[in-house]
């Protein structure tokens, strides 16, 4: 349990899934922001795969299902939006923000994910499709701000 409630982040009272985010992505920043690529992703890989495994154990065991106070979906889920990020605090906060607006407003398919998926892994996979939404949209900003300032 104290893993999966970020070392007792989910149990603070207003916003435990924005105190979980806040966590990953401050262990993020301290230890994989400047790593190479194959690094980030093996990182974030395995933090997933690890997630998964213990919330599947948690929601089957405690009979729980997306419970506020486990916030190491949001821990997962950040470390995908951090992905390739610059370690410098606009772009890392930025990203941080994006996960969050897809992980609360969910999108499809995050709020499918939500819906439909269930046990661990279902608790697990809107976090990690919120991540991988607002990875793509951090970079897909960053390359049209780009092309932008090429014209």
């Amino acid at each position: 349990m104290l893993v999966a409630t970020g070392l007792g982040a989910g149990f603070l009272p207003v916003a435990p899934g924005t105190w979980g985010a806040l966590l990953g992505a401050l262990a993020w920043w301290v230890t994989f922001a400047d790593a190479p690529p194959l690094v980030q992703v093996t990182a974030a890989a395995t933090l997933a795969a690890g997630a998964g495994w213990l919330l599947h154990f948690l929601c089957a065991r405690r009979n729980l299902h997306d419970d506020p106070a486990i916030v190491l979906d949001e821990i997962a889920g950040v470390w995908i939006a951090l992905l390739f990020v610059p370690a410098e605090p606009f772009p890392l906060v930025a990203a941080c923000a994006l996960f969050r607006l897809f992980d609360i407003w969910k999108p499809w398919p995050v709020s499918w994910a939500d819906r439909q998926v269930g046990g661990g892994l279902g608790v697990l996979l809107d976090d990690l499709l919120a991540g991988l939404l607002a990875l793509a949209a951090f970079h897909g900003g960053r390359w049209a701000i780009g092309v932008v300032s090429v014209w």
